[in-house]
This record gives C-alpha cells, sequence and structure tokens, in this order.
C-alpha cells in the first residue's frame, strides 16, 4: 500500500512537470520520475536555428538507504524527435548516469525529447520498474543562443582568445630577438670589414717601407762596392 502511494504521488509530480515545462525560462533545472522502461517524453516547440544543450544526471533508488544515488552501471539513451517532420529522428545518443546532449533545430515546430534507461543486469533493457520510486533525472536544459550555451562557450573562446594572444606575444619576442640578432650581425660585419681593410693597409704599408728600405741598403751597397773598387 506504502509503495503504491509513492508511485501514485511520482507520476503526478511527473506529470506536473509535463503540463508545467513549456512555461518555464529558456535556461532550466528540472526534475522528473521514471518507473519503468518505458520513454519518459516531453514536447518543446523551438523557433527555427535554435541551439539546444542538455544536461542529465539519473539516479536510482537505492532501498538499503532510502535515497536517491548514482549508479555507474545504469544507461540513458536519448532521443529527439521533429514531430512536424514525419517523426524526424535528429538526435539518438546512450550515456551513461550524467551525460550531455546537444542538437540545432533545422525548422520550427515541435520537437519530442525522451529519456528511456537501460540496465546492463537487467539484459539489456529494464524489464520492470525499480522499487518504491524508479529513477530520478534531473534535466539541465539550455535552449537558445543567448543563454547558457553563449556563457560556456564565451569561456571556452576566452581561453582560446588567451592562448593565441600568448602566442602572439612569442611571436613578437623571436621577431625582437631576430631583428637584434641581425643588428648584431651587421655590426660584427662591420668590424671585421674595417679589421681587414686596417689589415691590407698596414700591409701594403709595410710592404713599400720595406721596398724603401730594400732599395736604399742595394743604393747603398752599390756605392759601396764601387768605392771599394776605385780604393
Amino acid at each position: 500500500m506504502e509503495i503504491s502511494q509513492i508511485k501514485i504521488s511520482r507520476l503526478l509530480q511527473s506529470l506536473l512537470f509535463l503540463l508545467t515545462f513549456d512555461f518555464i525560462a529558456p535556461v532550466s533545472a528540472v526534475y522528473f520520475y521514471i518507473e519503468n522502461a518505458s520513454p519518459k517524453c516531453f514536447y518543446e516547440e523551438l523557433p527555427k536555428d535554435t541551439i539546444v544543450v542538455g544536461h542529465y544526471k539519473a539516479e536510482q533508488y537505492d532501498s538499503s538507504s532510502s535515497r536517491f544515488a548514482v549508479n555507474n552501471d545504469l544507461g540513458i539513451s536519448v532521443t529527439v524527435d521533429e514531430t512536424f517532420d514525419n517523426d524526424h529522428r535528429v538526435v539518438s545518443t546512450k550515456g551513461g548516469a550524467t551525460g550531455k546532449f546537444t542538437f540545432s533545430a533545422a525548422d520550427s515546430g515541435d520537437h519530442r525529447i525522451c529519456f528511456t534507461p537501460s540496465h546492463p543486469g537487467a539484459g539489456g533493457w529494464l524489464s520492470g520498474g525499480f522499487p518504491s520510486g524508479g529513477i530520478k533525472m534531473t534535466l539541465d536544459l539550455a535552449i537558445g543562443e543567448t543563454s547558457q550555451i553563449e556563457s560556456t562557450d564565451k569561456g571556452k573562446i576566452s581561453e582560446i582568445v588567451q592562448k593565441v594572444r600568448d602566442l602572439n606575444a612569442r611571436l613578437l619576442d623571436i621577431r625582437r630577438e631576430q631583428a637584434f640578432q641581425r643588428e648584431r650581425e651587421a655590426e660584427f660585419r662591420d668590424q671585421s670589414e674595417s679589421t681587414n681593410a686596417r689589415v691590407v693597409r698596414w700591409t701594403l704599408l709595410q710592404l713599400f717601407v720595406l721596398g724603401i728600405t730594400c732599395a736604399w741598403q742595394l743604393s747603398h751597397l752599390r756605392a759601396f762596392f764601387i768605392k771599394q773598387k776605385l780604393t
């Protein structure tokens, strides 16, 4: 009897969620309950080109502790269908007890979002409801480009921009280092050319002095030999 009352209470809360979901804000965090293997679905009317990002967490009821807790063996299948386009499926993904799904509305109209639990211990799909409450699903849905999607992406973009700025600063440092090395190379080249020019001039001067000295000595020796011969 107590279990039946709990199930009725959970069912009423789920119905209340479905009735009020259309009136919540574009960014919402809600929870609902899944009693068995049947998909839990709701409808959302979306304008064209609207981006939707959903974060979910599934908690299984633990009768030993009388509370809901995350079970890592629990799997959740998420599907999104365009009801206005012959139930065209735009999302079909399977994840763990926590996960994320993203899609963009190709056209305006109602979209059916469904969650189906699975458990490997039950041969794949759940064969029946969990005792005393089943599964509690917490859903954080961000709708529209001006919602939490932008704030999340802005953080990533800011990080990328900062990395690009750091790379640009490093590139400028490398360019300044290269310019400094070119200036040092030009100074060294000018100094080497100046030194080589001075060495060449000094060598020519030495050769000139040596030539004059040789000529003077030859002239002096010639005069000496002539004088000795006459004597």
